[in-house]
């Protein structure tokens, strides 16, 4: 407050400076006085341009006793703090304020004195200056969480009291138009609102605003942000099949707020984790140049505010079926011999359409971790065709390859040495076992000449025996004398 001002025994002291205020809230002009009226008839505020000495009748815009002399404008607008005058407190608030009411203000008292009524008008004025409203509302929103339920409360932008403005509430999703929230809105004060309601994940990140409506058509309004804390279940995504060499290309996504912590791992064979990669929100795992053993189980391990989720994958490297170069046949008398090496992952199947026309044949295979090699033998006495159809497949594929029969077995080594090796195995293996065919016949052929001497011998010895007999040689000298 100012020194006080005083002529004749009236004093009166004002607020220091200029007042400022925004339009459609109120403000107060700080008054005290004394008199030398007695009684005090009224207290009487006049607003007018500097310009003047002395405001008129025209230029009031409160009186505390006769609410007809109130300008229009500003009747039920003005009010006195202190309704005792012999308070000696002339403060006043103006409510609803308008750009139109900045101006000067002046104080009038009146009343008796020496038995006469007199009226004394104070010199000091008021400034007030009202400028376009920038005030905007109070809206607090208590921590989030989804299924959790909240209020939010609104408080308009006004330090005293004056008409009640109105409140609504209104939120905005992301590529959407304004609307009214479903829930319980109350009213606990004519300058507070408060919001209840329930948040869900489809609350985080929406625009919440408090509008609040003035009288005169003045409006001020504040937005804020929700942010709810919630967490969604994993997504993964990527291909889960991978072709040997290819990369592999996985994102783990946990929606959450606030963003969890995602660790990609892949899973050993006793269970114990290698850890490939961390970030927040969402993981991506990049493997280049996959192979047979990238296989297997992967895990996504969510961290979100102390709890620990995960997410399992599996993984596949396939390998579409190969028919090798080392593949072939080979006909040598009526004899027909074909190989085929195919490699896949998983291990592919190799099957011959030759054999559907054939019942008797004969065939091996050998497994050397991706590859299979399989040799079939078929006795043919014509060729129908100049080549052989070998078939490999596995889940992801089939391969189809046409072996060109060789009858030259040196033209084929020359352009097939993988193929031309396993002929000649298979020319060595076969002249071993004529040989030893061989060798087994001339050994059953002299076992069984020494067989027939020896049968020779025991019949010449019994003869010899039957010489030593008295009788017989007696009877056979007889015989022969005659």
């Amino acid at each position: 407050m100012t020194t006080p001002v005083c002529l004749y025994g009236f004093c009166i002291s004002l607020g220091r400076g200029e007042i400022k205020a925004e339009a459609g809230l109120c403000t107060v002009i700080h008054c005290s006085f004394t008199t030398a009226f007695s009684p005090i008839a009224s207290a009487v505020w006049h607003k007018c341009d500097e310009s003047k000495i002395k405001c008129d009748y025209s230029d009031i815009i409160f009186h505390s006793r006769n609410q007809n002399e109130i300008q229009p404008g500003f009747r039920g607008r003005v009010s006195l703090l202190e309704p005792n005058l012999y308070r000696g407190n002339c403060s006043i608030v103006i409510n609803d304020l308008d750009q139109s009411d900045s101006g000067s203000y002046q104080f009038k008292v009146t009343g008796w004195l020496n038995q006469r009524y007199e009226r004394f008008t104070f010199s000091t004025r008021a400034s007030v200056s009202v400028k376009a409203l920038t005030q905007k509302p109070t809206v607090k929103v208590p921590a989030l969480t989804e299924g959790q339920q909240t209020t939010l409360t609104c408080t308009a932008p006004s330090l005293c009291s004056g008409s009640d403005p109105n409140i609504t509430w209104t939120w905005r999703r992301s590529a959407e138009d304004d609307s009214y929230i479903t829930g319980n809105i109350t009213t606990t004060h004519g300058h507070n609102s408060s919001l209840t309601f329930t948040p869900s994940a489809k609350h985080h990140s929406t625009e919440v605003t408090c509008k609040v409506n003035f009288r005169g058509n003045k409006s001020t309004q504040e937005t804020v942000t929700l942010n709810v804390a919630y967490m969604k279940e994993p997504v993964i995504t990527g291909d889960r099949r991978v072709k040997r060499g290819d990369a592999l290309n996985l994102t783990c996504s946990f929606d959450s707020f606030p963003p969890s912590v995602i660790i990609w791992a892949k899973l050993g064979p006793s269970g114990t984790k290698t850890n490939l990669q961390i970030d927040t929100g969402s993981a991506t795992l990049v493997i280049h140049d996959m192979t047979a053993d990238d296989s297997g189980q992967y895990v996504c391990t969510r961290q979100y505010q102390g709890k620990t989720s995960t997410a399992y994958v599996n993984v596949t490297v396939f390998l579409l079926p190969e028919i090798l170069k080392s593949s072939g046949c080979v006909s040598w008398s009526e004899v027909l011999t074909c190989v085929c090496v195919s490699e896949g992952l998983p291990l592919p199947t190799i099957t011959w359409p030759l054999l559907d026309k054939h019942t008797e044949y004969s065939g091996t295979y050998t497994v050397s971790k991706y590859t299979i090699n399989r040799t079939i033998t078929v006795k043919v006495k014509e060729l129908s065709s100049t080549d052989v159809q070998c078939v490999s497949t596995n889940e992801y594929g089939e391969a189809v390859e046409n072996l060109i029969i060789r009858t030259s077995e040196k033209s084929f080594a020359q352009e097939n040495g993988g193929f031309s090796a396993i002929l000649l195995t298979v020319t060595v293996v076969s002249l071993i076992v004529n040989i030893l065919l061989i060798v087994c016949l001339i050994f059953l052929w002299n076992s069984r000449k020494k067989l027939k001497q020896n049968q020779e011998d025991q019949t010449y010895l019994t003869l010899s025996k039957r010489d030593i007999s008295p009788d017989v040689v007696a009877q056979q000298v007889s015989a022969s004398v005659d």
